[in-house]
């Protein structure tokens, strides 16, 4: 690379690998592969985390069925109005992006790939200015030519709809060109909708940003770049009938219950590098009980888990102590953060003192055991957990054991004017009986210090959209305190904070920023950074405002999260994958069956 243009791709190239290497806490490199195949390791490893570096019981065998159970529902199916990193998972299977992370074991699974486009972003000098030309021969199920014009429809209703879809990242909409002022396609009759997204032809499609914005490609693999055909979308409804590009499409789809998908006879595997497609069929079933779900792996008659978030602590003990179950088991760490979010909105926590106090009295170490104990995840200090790049070790709160520091509690009950305490409400979803664990834990942490907390419970595919995610709600409801877990969109400190951390992540709802964060201090920190072109400099900025945010008093990191997995022997090209959260690859997973 002898130009300018290669900064941001080399800055991105830099990250992954930054970002790879504390992955599963393994710095040993996956064997190498030619862009598009799967990589990895593909020999029949077997045995306790054989997913985590190899793709076990190989098969390039065609057919047999995938099924799948989740224990609530989803936000959506929609790829343009989903948040959940399952979905996203999920969603490669029918809708392709402009680019994606590789299917492939290992740390090659961190690797960003082309797929709808023919290659990566090709960037401005002051990475302001993107650019990706789309592959030739991609249809629609109904036969219609995939063009530019259909991947700019998409980002412009899943980034600038939020009375029709609120459940996605805004990421397009802050750094677009006049993003703030785009009103949307359901609501701006323009045909040519926003000006800083450019299709001078049906291949190619020119992305003009406001500011530099050196992590443009992984947005690029975000499903909101998945292409939608403007006739054919109905908003919130268009989840009923959502026009397929990839090798499945929907048969069935019945809101709250499941999905069927079959294979669309308009893909064409020489346009798409990366998908086997090996299964005929994919079912999916929501709203089955968690525990029940696990007794349907372990029984082997299911696939796979949908939610990827690992097992019960029910179910656990077998996993852990009987070797059938051992040896196909598989215990990654999720890239993922659980914490408690405060809200400095919601009385007495305005007071930064009354939020020290829940900081120094939480027992972390009580959590953990709620949530299925050390082979759930580590005991957390920051927000950024070790496996993303830009981590930085501290603890600002630190406690003997972890087990929170009651004197110091009190002081700062002293501090903030409540001596003798106070009473507030903690919310947990209702379908995660380990965060439920967790919110008692944590009221039982708190009581001998004066802090009484009444546990709510709200379903997990309304929590965003309808109460914790509703600064309105949160706020007439007087929700001070919210569980919250969050891995990284993309696996650098920006990837992980910003739609948590960032005021202009806050929106009436759908929203991930609980602690309603803005800071300006903390927003700029988060904006010069992106900007900035220095790999290095952005890395250690990441770690940077971690501590700012720390240091507000507005969220407790509780646990860096790993999932338990199962895979059930009749599970083919098994491999986790760091780039979903720590879960299993969606676009691999056959089955004999």
């Amino acid at each position: 690379m002898n130009s300018r243009k290669a900064t941001a791709a080399l800055a991105l190239v830099t990250a992954l690998a930054l970002g790879a290497s504390a992955c599963n806490g393994n710095s040993k490199n996956s064997s190498s592969s030619k862009p598009g195949s799967t990589g990895g390791s593909s020999s029949s490893a077997t045995g306790k985390d054989a997913a985590l570096n190899s793709i076990v019981n190989p098969s390039t065998k065609k057919g047999g069925t995938v099924t799948m159970e989740e224990s609530d529902v989803p936000d959506s199916l929609d790829p343009g109005n989903t948040y959940y990193g399952w979905v996203q998972n999920f969603s490669r299977l029918y809708s392709r992006t402009l680019l994606t992370f590789k299917p492939a074991a290992g740390h090659d699974g961190l690797t960003v790939v082309p797929d709808l486009a023919t290659g990566l972003g090709k960037a401005s000098p002051d990475a302001k200015t993107w650019t990706y030309t789309l592959r030739s021969g991609v249809k629609f199920q109904d036969g219609t030519p995939v063009t530019s014009k259909d991947v700019k429809y998409a980002i412009e209703r899943s980034n600038f709809a939020p009375e029709a879809l609120s459940n996605g990242p805004t990421y397009f909409k802050a750094y677009l060109a006049g993003g703030d002022k785009y009103k949307g396609p359901y609501a701006d009759k323009n045909p040519n909708g926003i000006a800083s997204i450019a299709t001078p032809d049906d291949h190619t499609i020119v992305f003009h940003l406001a500011k530099p914005f050196a992590d443009f490609d992984y947005l690029a693999t975000f499903s909101q770049t998945a292409p939608v055909e403007q006739s054919k979308d109905t908003g919130a409804s268009y989840v009923n009938h959502i026009q397929s590009t990839g090798p499945y499409m929907f048969q069935s789809y019945q809101d709250g219950q499941g999905a069927t998908l079959v294979r669309n006879p308009q893909w064409v595997a020489s346009t798409d590098p990366i998908r086997k497609a090996l299964p005929d069929k994919i079912t999916i079933k929501f709203k089955v009980a968690a525990t029940t779900v696990d007794d349907d792996l372990l029984a082997d008659n299911i696939t796979v888990d949908a939610a990827g978030t690992g097992v019960q602590p029910q179910t656990q003990p077998k996993l852990i102590t009987q070797k059938q179950y051992a040896d196909q088991s598989d215990d990654p760490y999720a890239g993922a953060t659980s914490y408690m979010a405060i809200n400095p909105n919601v009385a007495p926590f305005n007071n930064i003192h009354c939020r020290e106090a829940v900081e120094w009295g939480v027992n972390k170490a009580s959590v953990q055991q709620a949530l299925g104990g050390a082979v759930h995840g580590d005991v957390a200090s920051t927000l950024l957990p070790p496996s993303v790049n830009g981590y930085s070790k501290f603890d600002l709160f630190p406690s003997k054991g972890n087990a929170g520091d009651v004197s110091k509690a009190k002081a700062a009950l002293a501090a903030c004017g409540k001596p003798n305490g106070f009473s507030a409400n903690i919310t947990a979803r209702t379908d995660r009986p380990t965060e439920v664990a967790a919110a008692t834990a944590i009221q039982q942490a708190l009581k001998p210090i004066g802090i009484n907390l009444s546990i709510k419970t709200y379903p997990s595919g309304k929590y965003f959209s309808n109460f914790a995610g509703v600064p309105s709600y949160v706020h007439s409801h007087d929700l001070g305190l919210m569980l919250m877990a969050w891995g990284a969109d993309w696996p650098t400190g920006y990837g992980f904070l910003d739609q948590i951390v960032d005021g202009s992540a806050i929106k009436p709802s759908g929203g991930n920023n609980l602690m309603e964060l803005n800071d300006p201090t903390i927003n700029k920190a988060l904006s010069d950074a992106i900007a900035n072109t220095d790999a290095a400099a952005r890395t250690k900025a990441w770690g940077d405002i971690d501590k700012m945010v720390i240091k507000t008093a507005t969220v407790v990191p509780l646990v860096y999260r790993k999932n338990l997995l199962y895979r059930p022997k009749s599970a083919t090209n098994v491999t986790v994958t760091q780039a979903y959260l720590g879960m299993y690859d969606y676009t691999l997973i056959g089955s004999s069956k």
